[in-house]
């Protein structure tokens, strides 16, 4: 059983399996969860893989459970999970927000009330925001909304959890430059995104030791 276990969650996805990547060649024995097993199965050799819904806050419990029981205790959590609603105010429907707050800011909180009885010695908690989380922008609500949501979540978690030792963060991309959103933004927009490799090194800095001093923070990562 290694000493640092790191747990990144959503690991099938682009940015999830850019962050396993990065803390595991930083040294951390990493686990990776998903719901989608053949997003994990890219993963780089060496990483464990987890199946479930972390979503769902009786599964994100178990998963954390098995994951601290068969590799060991986490010592970093990475949630890079997330989705997208496009859609104004006035066109919102009851199903839209709770979709959005459950998985952008529900699974959050499932997760860190998961992993904090494990680091009993203190650890490091990133979570994935947006930017317009922070600043308003016309045409996707509920995302909004619950980006904002998650944005303040890391905010009370930092007040509640930062007397044990455990550091939260977030980091906030604008335009990510991936394989699913590649195809839907014009070419002036894309010249702006951001690989996710590069937000990958972010959360690597957030979970490091050289961050120890940052608590709290909710770190844009909008690219030029």
């Amino acid at each position: 059983m290694s000493a640092r276990v790191a747990v990144v969650v959503g690991a099938g996805g682009e940015l999830g399996r850019a962050t396993a990547g990065k803390l595991a060649a930083s040294g951390f024995t990493v686990a990776g969860v998903d719901r989608n097993a053949e997003g994990l199965a890219e993963l780089p050799d060496g990483i464990q893989q987890f199946t479930g819904d972390a979503t769902d806050p009786a599964a994100a419990k178990t998963l954390i459970d098995r994951i601290a029981s068969e590799v060991g205790p986490p010592e970093v959590l990475v949630n890079t999970l997330g989705t997208y609603h496009v859609g104004g105010a006035l066109d919102a429907t009851p199903d839209d927000l709770k979709l959005m707050l459950d998985v952008n800011a529900g699974a959050a909180l499932w997760l860190t009330q998961a992993v904090v009885p494990h680091m009993s010695g203190g650890g490091a908690v990133v979570h994935v925001a947006a930017r317009p989380g922070l600043e308003p922008a016309p045409g996707m609500t509920t995302y909004a909304v619950s980006k904002a949501a998650l944005v303040h979540l890391v905010r009370v978690l930092d007040v509640e959890l930062r007397p044990q030792g455990i550091r939260v963060n977030a980091v906030a991309p604008a335009l990510l430059d991936t394989d699913k959103t590649r195809p839907y933004l014009p070419p002036e927009l894309l010249a702006h995104a951001v690989k996710p490799e590069a937000v990958a090194d972010v959360i690597a800095f957030l979970v490091s030791d050289a961050a120890a001093v940052v608590s709290g923070a909710i770190v844009p990562t909008y690219g030029a």
